[in-house]
């Protein structure tokens, strides 16, 4: 016990000695222009930090959407792929083929797989026959007389087919418009 009690007052004179060193080495005062200095720089760095980190956030998404850019179209490839096989069937046994309904047959079945591939990614058809002709939507290659009065500034025929992919025209149909 004796020995607890004499530490204790050392501990407390260790604090009273090291509060007084501390009191007797007093911090240099900064004047106005020395804390707007030390203010200055620190701003300084820290925008430094924050317009480099900017430019890390810019260069990495630049390389995210390159890389989205090469493989945006695997996906539609992929789904492709087996129509391809089958188109590459038919040509083999167009030769051999005795039986042309049966391969008129085949080559349907094909055309709508393709066609369904490509809905599943979101490509519809535009209908443009017997419509109200827009140039806003429509590509006139001709005009010719309309065969009947209803038929007047209304498509006609569709030399070739419009497509919407998600609502937006990839491919404007080219028609013929009746005047």
């Amino acid at each position: 016990m004796a020995n607890d009690e004499t530490t204790k007052p050392e501990v407390e004179q260790d604090e009273l000695a090291s509060k007084e060193n501390k009191e007797e080495t007093p911090q240099p005062e900064l004047s106005k222009e020395e804390e707007l200095e030390i203010q200055l720089k620190e701003k300084s760095d820290a925008h430094l930090r924050l317009y480099a980190e900017f430019d890390n956030y810019k260069k990495r998404v630049a390389k995210e959407r390159i890389e989205l850019f090469k493989t945006a179209g695997q996906d539609v490839i992929r789904d492709l792929l087996p129509v391809l096989d089958d188109l590459n069937r038919a040509k083999q046994n167009m030769n051999d083929a005795s039986d042309v309904e049966a391969l008129k047959d085949g080559v349907e079945l094909i055309i709508n797989k393709l066609y369904t591939a490509l809905s599943n990614k979101g490509l519809s058809a535009m209908e443009t026959v017997n419509e109200v002709f827009d140039p806003e939507i429509h590509e006139a290659v001709t005009e010719i007389p309309a065969p009947t009065e209803e038929q007047k500034g209304k498509v006609v025929d569709e030399l070739e087919k419009g497509y919407k992919l998600n609502d937006k025209i990839i491919r404007f149909p080219k028609v013929v418009v009746g005047k």
